[in-house]
């Protein structure tokens, strides 16, 4: 299932629309095959589950639903907060799946965290947390202390990712982006290296780092 789902995110973001809609029927393959088998144990219903989320979505947009005045966005996620955990769940951060990407998993943690006013107030404090972490990572690193590196480099991780949400910038897309630019590249230097009748492997690291930078100017 999270490989179908990783299959439709490509289809998407490559705007593939026959592949969407070729993703979209596998995962709601999977979607009936989960409700079939919690109907034969008597659990629920495919249209139970269906009725649950209406519910569940008019419950939680009383602004829409319900007289409820909200000014902005802001407010509407506030209040989507505070309606969940006047539903029983124990903590704000109760509603991220522990099965997330790291990085997305980062990014609706501090999201969430937010509701409540945990958040800085400007991105120059943003930023200093960042340099404040990095210089945390190379204390550890002079340590050569193998579990306060992993601390510390997660740390970095995490206080950019914050970094990238006060950018208004998505850091997964952001990351993936440079994934692919350097997908781009690298599959042009071997194109290159093979015009010369040569491989990768055969050349030194500057010859290499010479070609990489003469194929990022020709693409700038």
């Amino acid at each position: 299932t999270i490989e179908e789902t990783y299959e439709l995110a490509d289809a998407i973001t490559a705007e593939d629309y026959a592949g969407i809609k070729e993703e979209i029927g596998d995962l709601m393959l999977h979607m009936v095959f989960y409700a079939k088998i919690a109907k034969e144990k008597g659990e629920f219903t495919l249209e139970s589950a269906l009725h649950d989320v209406c519910e569940k979505l008019i419950r939680r947009h009383p602004h829409i639903y319900s007289d409820v005045k909200v000014e902005n966005e802001e407010e509407v996620k506030q209040n989507w907060e505070k309606l969940k955990l006047k539903e029983g769940k124990s903590s704000v951060l109760g509603g991220v799946p522990s099965s997330l990407p790291s990085m997305v998993k980062a990014m609706r943690l501090q999201e969430k965290s937010k509701q409540v006013g945990f958040e800085w107030d400007n991105t120059g404090q943003v930023w200093d947390k960042v340099t404040e972490e990095i210089g945390e990572l190379r204390e550890a690193m002079h340590s050569q202390d193998q579990n306060s590196i992993e601390d510390e480099l997660g740390d970095v991780f995490f206080s950019l990712v914050n970094l990238a949400r006060f950018l208004k910038v998505d850091a997964e897309n952001a990351l993936e982006r440079t994934n692919r630019k350097f997908i781009t590249r690298f599959k042009k230097m071997e194109e290159a290296a093979a015009a010369d009748n040569r491989f990768l492997h055969d050349m030194t690291l500057e010859e290499m780092d010479g070609l990489w930078n003469r194929i990022k100017k020709q693409q700038e």
